[in-house]
């Protein structure tokens, strides 16, 4: 009897050092992967895959990538369904912060959006400010039969980006989405330059997908209005609170150590120079820039002040009360 007592207690104990040897096994491996919620800009250029290949040779981490317009890819942080995400609409980024879920933002590239069109440009756009380009697409468009401007419709951050161009060129933009000439393509960024080209229309890009997709001669729609400050767009990266921050349960399984350790990579001087070389040999251009080697080596330059204006929230990179371990990541 004392013999099967023992082998019982033998048998419990075996059973309980697998079961939490699993339960550490399980713990230690989902902590070795990282879930990004990103833009598709930044996805369809491939940027991102360039830095997930660099990331796991330096941390042994893999990552997978959920591809979104912004409004969406924040959701889905939002839903506990991504550790940190990678995206480019302050407005959208601010609320995420105040609303709880994000921390720990920073920016970390910058490129420019670009108005583009048909090589022949009936609008006539060409060299113009961006505020003057839309007045003249829209003059153009209500003059005539079918569609003249191709919106991204998704509430993507390309997409605010358009919104807030209309309303300084003085449109209501509710009523103006509506004119039969303005067409939502509720898509990605490919699938709005692919539409746009296909209707000869013009359309707000990012320069990074639209060198990617002229590249490869799937569009022939060129860039007419490029530069200037109000065309500056900027990437930010921001993790996702643990429940151990947000004392909720909602987001207990959020890989918040990892995010930091990603986020330190993308702002570090390997990260930035990553993003600064993506792309250069194939297109011959730079499809993105490292903003915060910018705003830390040339904090006087004309595109620092233009990053501060269009991107900073309350004055700043990430306001105090949504910082965490501050020496690290803002000394």
């Amino acid at each position: 009897m004392q013999t099967i007592k023992k082998m019982v207690i033998a048998a419990s104990l075996v059973t309980i050092l697998v079961i939490s040897g699993s339960w550490i096994y399980l713990e230690y491996f989902a902590s070795k992967r990282l879930i990004i919620s990103t833009t598709t800009s930044l996805y369809e250029t491939g940027l991102l895959d360039a830095i997930k290949v660099e990331f796991k040779k330096k941390y042994s981490l893999d990552i997978h990538i959920i591809s979104a317009g912004t409004g969406l890819a924040i959701q889905h942080a939002k839903n506990g369904d991504a550790d940190v995400v990678l995206v480019h609409s302050p407005s959208l980024e601010a609320s995420f912060l105040t609303n709880g879920v994000g921390i720990c933002r920073k920016i970390v590239a910058y490129n420019f959006f670009a108005i583009i069109g048909p090589p022949s440009d009936p609008a006539r756009i060409n060299g113009t400010a961006p505020v003057e380009a839309l007045q003249r697409i829209a003059n153009y468009g209500r003059s005539r039969a079918g569609y003249v401007w191709v919106s991204r419709g998704d509430n993507s951050g390309t997409h605010n980006a358009e919104k807030i161009l209309w309303e300084k060129a003085d449109f209501n933009y509710s009523s103006l989405s509506k004119e039969t000439w303005y067409v939502s393509r509720q898509g990605g960024m490919g699938e709005t330059l692919m539409m746009a080209d296909e209707y000869l229309g013009y359309t707000l890009t990012d320069m990074g997908t639209y060198l990617a997709y002229f590249t490869q001669r799937l569009i022939e729609l060129v860039p007419l209005v490029t530069r200037g400050k109000d065309l500056v767009n900027v990437y930010s990266v921001i993790a996702v609170r643990p429940s151990i921050l947000a004392n909720q349960t909602l987001h207990s399984a959020i890989n918040f150590r990892d995010s930091i350790a990603f986020i330190k990579y993308l702002v570090s001087n390997e990260g930035q120079t990553l993003i600064e070389n993506y792309g250069v040999p194939e297109y011959g251009q730079n499809l993105f820039y490292g903003a915060a080697k910018v705003l830390k080596e040339e904090p006087d330059s004309e595109i620092a002040q233009w990053i501060r204006e269009n991107a900073f929230i309350n004055g700043t990179e990430c306001p105090s009360e949504y910082r965490y371990n501050q020496d690290d990541l803002y000394g």
